[in-house]
């Protein structure tokens, strides 16, 4: 790990926005202050009008290794989301095979350790029948991000629908559970009303506001009666919010969720032009709720910002709408996305760094990371937010080949990305010698 100063950057981190000196050696920031004298063979970043953030923590991707890697695979995904500033993941288990068992999840920990430019870890996967191996995580709380539990259909034998099996989870789990929340008979009730369904404008029709809310209910009532540390992922509805406080600093909620970045930016008026390409689960739904979720969001309801990154091929997406696969390729862009808000006054800059780098790594836990101290891990990014970026075929990095926000420029350009204290992304190339880190934990 070659030594690295970088001058004069502007710091965005624990809320606050100061010009310093950064200092990083042996992968770790050795030194912040006004002003730094480099010694000895160091690389020096000139970051004169650049904004040094915090690497992005995305705790909820779909990188398809294995067995998917037509759509994706680690080693492209992560190279994808350090182009964005996306320097640490949490993966999810619905993959072929599932990680439904210690080996199997242990098998993702080796692809990572040798491919992935990105930080990393990976969920425990939940069937109705392994309650036993998943309980066997309990032994590794250092070692592993949560369990996955898909209260809602998903792929192969990932929905749980066992009373018995979640209740024997919620009370036994000391790892922090995590839940995809859309009720299945509402769901299937929803699907009866709309036999000519035909087009993705039925999506949030089908998986609907009481599909999710019901869901998300019964995940919550079990958290409560088991004191469970639950965190509920892609929050997508204004009647969800009522179940999520901010009464609370966010290290003393047992209760936690996740807004998604596309959640935040599309509506269902926006079926009419994309289509299928951003059918995902839960759905898009209507414009009063993405109204009431940017609500909760900035008055800490709402306590992290994610992608839910779910690839697909172009080809899977053009199917007729209901052959066409649930998900959306989102991690290289999220940043760029909300700093594109934050540059309309939507949201403070430094609002974007605490849902995204700092309350994931409160949430989970996650030792030494997610913000700008000297001791932590060196995951950091540097922005020219004057400086517009358009998303073209050529520098979309994702296997699949294509992105929502194909033809827009977003403000702000992300210049490096440096993932243990290695430049791992610098100006629209990746260092591919770059490898990160399985992420830790402080339980």
């Amino acid at each position: 790990m070659a030594s690295v100063l970088i001058k004069n950057a502007t710091i965005v981190n624990e809320g606050k926005q100061s010009i310093k000196d950064v200092l990083i050696k042996n992968g770790r920031i050795e030194k912040i202050a006004d002003s730094i004298q480099p010694n000895g063979d160091c690389r020096e970043i000139n970051a004169e009008g650049l904004y040094l953030l915090p690497g992005a923590i995305d705790d909820q991707v779909h990188f398809r290794e294995p067995g998917l890697t037509h759509k994706a695979n680690i080693a492209s995904e992560a190279r994808a989301a350090v182009a964005g500033g996306v320097t640490s993941f949490m993966e999810m288990p619905n993959t072929n095979p599932a990680a439904l068992t210690q080996e199997l999840l242990e098998d993702k920990y080796t692809i990572a350790a040798n491919t992935s430019v990105a930080n990393y870890s990976f969920f425990m996967g939940v069937a109705n029948d392994n309650a036993d191996e998943v309980l066997r995580t309990n032994a590794k709380k250092k070692d592993i991000c949560g369990v996955k539990i898909f209260m809602g259909s998903s792929t192969g034998n990932m929905l749980v629908d066992n009373y018995l099996t979640l209740n024997k989870l919620f009370a036994e789990c000391e790892l922090l559970i995590t839940t995809h929340c859309e009720d299945e008979r509402v769901i299937k009730a929803n699907k009866e009303k709309y036999p000519d369904a035909d087009n993705a404008s039925f999506h949030p029709l089908i998986r609907d506001v009481n599909a999710c809310f019901e869901s998300s209910f019964s995940a919550v009532q079990l958290a409560k009666q088991h004191d469970t540390r639950l965190h509920i992922l892609h929050i997508s509805t204004a009647k969800e919010l009522q179940l999520f406080t901010n009464m609370l600093p966010l290290a003393d909620k047992r209760i936690t969720s996740e807004v998604c970045v596309h959640h935040l930016h599309f509506t269902a008026d926006d079926y009419a032009q994309y289509g299928n390409l951003i059918k995902c689960n839960p759905a898009i739904k209507a414009a009063e709720n993405k109204a009431a979720l940017w609500e909760a969001l900035l008055d800490d309801r709402l306590d992290i910002i994610a992608t839910d990154h779910a690839p697909h091929t172009w080809e899977e997406k053009q199917q007729p709408f209901a052959q066409a696969p649930s998900g959306v390729p989102l991690v290289q862009h999220s940043l760029q996305l909300m700093l594109q808000y934050a540059k309309q006054g939507k949201i403070s800059i430094e609002k974007v760094v605490e849902k995204m780098s700092h309350t994931p790594a409160i949430c989970f836990q996650i030792a030494e990371r997610g913000y700008i101290r000297e001791g932590y891990w060196a995951d950091l990014v540097l922005v020219d937010m004057n400086m517009p970026y358009t998303v073209t075929k050529e520098n979309i990095l994702y296997k699949c080949g294509w992105s929502p926000f194909e033809g827009h420029s977003f403000p702000a350009t992300i210049k490096y990305t440096l993932v243990n204290g290695d430049v791992a992304y610098e100006d629209d190339r990746i260092n591919d010698n770059v490898r990160g880190q399985r992420l830790r934990f402080d339980r």
